[in-house]
């Protein structure tokens, strides 16, 4: 392997599937890779979002007392 070159691999799909990718990631300018890196992340930033909401969705609720303290400290009326 070439230095600074990625470690590459094939990825096998249906050929339907790989003529989609590749049309969109045309589309965009850029590669099947981007695309699909592009695709991941954004998959994993959901996922973590989503993880957010069911943890402040939790009916054990005890980061709202440390939450409400922060904003009466904030609310002491000292400025900084």
């Amino acid at each position: 392997m070439l230095i600074g070159m990625p470690d590459l691999t094939t990825l096998k799909v249906p050929k339907d599937l790989r003529e989609r990718i590749a049309r969109e990631a045309a589309r965009d300018g850029r590669t099947a890779a981007g695309l699909l890196s592009t695709l991941l992340d954004d998959r994993e930033r959901a996922a973590r979002f989503a993880a957010v909401r069911r943890a402040y969705a939790d009916p054990d609720v005890s980061w709202q007392a440390e939450t409400e303290e922060w904003s009466a400290a904030a609310a002491d009326g000292l400025d900084a």
